[in-house]
């Protein structure tokens, strides 16, 4: 048996991971001396209520490896093999706390894989994976199909202001004062795990039409694509976007996310994204 790691980063709701039986670990939100777990001290909604208060940016912290070693030890003394699924090592230190939790076993016992993702792509690379083990699939197998996953991924989103990525330090201050002078709503890309810029459009608007317009070329227009919307205080753009992709490409299914803590730190409130898969070449 393969057991699943991952973690809040994913967007996958608690109760969800809990009835799939991934183990499934929180990321630490800090404002101030303050710090909270995402998994069941604070939601990304109260994360927002809190976010558009602070007079200072939040930072957030991967799940100590402390957390990490009681299930290791339930799931290694069971006979399990486990693989550790994390998201960029580029934007969290997840994927080190997880190498330093697995220090103390044996070489080959535990997989841990940089996922160079976050948010609704991390999802589905996870949920991917917990079928597969349910399959009865090797952890080797698995790692091999994830990683062929990373490899074909798409993770593109706009964000209605550059100034949290500007804080968090995702984004140049000469880009910032320009963005602002100009009102300008990019169309960013997780490439590699980092955040790229894709695009640029005047208004909100014009870039989500814009960000349809490269999906619908781009994305297989079948349920090989695993298309999922994601958002942040956006439900409305969200459940609009997905309704427009159900007619354009055909596909019945598509799951909507709430962005986690770990992103809206650096997004801010109302962003709105897509994630897909294209075929293998």
């Amino acid at each position: 048996m393969v057991t699943i790691f991952a973690d809040t980063s994913s967007s996958i709701p608690v109760n969800e991971a809990l009835a799939l039986d991934i183990e499934y670990l929180p990321q630490i939100i800090v404002f101030g001396e303050k710090t909270f777990r995402d998994d069941t001290e604070m939601d990304s909604k109260t994360f927002l209520d809190y976010l558009k208060a602070s007079p200072s940016l939040p930072k957030t912290s991967a799940p100590p490896p402390a957390l990490y070693k009681p299930l290791l030890e339930k799931h290694l003394q069971a006979g399990h093999e486990v693989i550790i699924l994390t998201p960029s090592a580029q934007v969290s230190g997840t994927f080190r706390s997880a190498e330093i939790a697995a220090q103390e076993y044996q070489d080959g016992q535990i997989k841990i894989l940089d996922t160079q993702n976050i948010g609704a792509s991390f999802a589905t690379i996870v949920l991917q994976a917990v079928q597969w083990s349910k399959d009865g699939m090797s952890s080797d197998n698995i790692i091999l199909k994830v990683k062929d996953l990373i490899s074909r991924e798409r993770n593109l989103f706009v964000v209605d202001t550059l100034e949290y990525l500007y804080k968090g330090g995702r984004i140049g201050g000469a880009k910032m004062l320009f963005g602002s002078l100009l009102q300008v709503k990019p169309i960013l890309a997780l490439k590699e795990g980092k955040v790229e810029p894709v695009e640029s459009q005047r208004t909100k608007k014009k870039a989500i039409s814009r960000l349809i317009q490269i999906v619908t070329v781009d994305c297989p227009k079948n349920k090989s694509s695993m298309l999922s919307i994601q958002h942040g205080d956006a439900q409305v753009e969200a459940i609009n976007l997905a309704n427009e992709f159900k007619n354009l490409l055909g596909i019945d299914n598509i799951p909507i996310y709430n962005l986690p803590p770990a992103f809206l730190v650096h997004s801010g409130p109302g962003v709105l994204g897509v994630s897909y898969f294209v075929e293998p070449t």
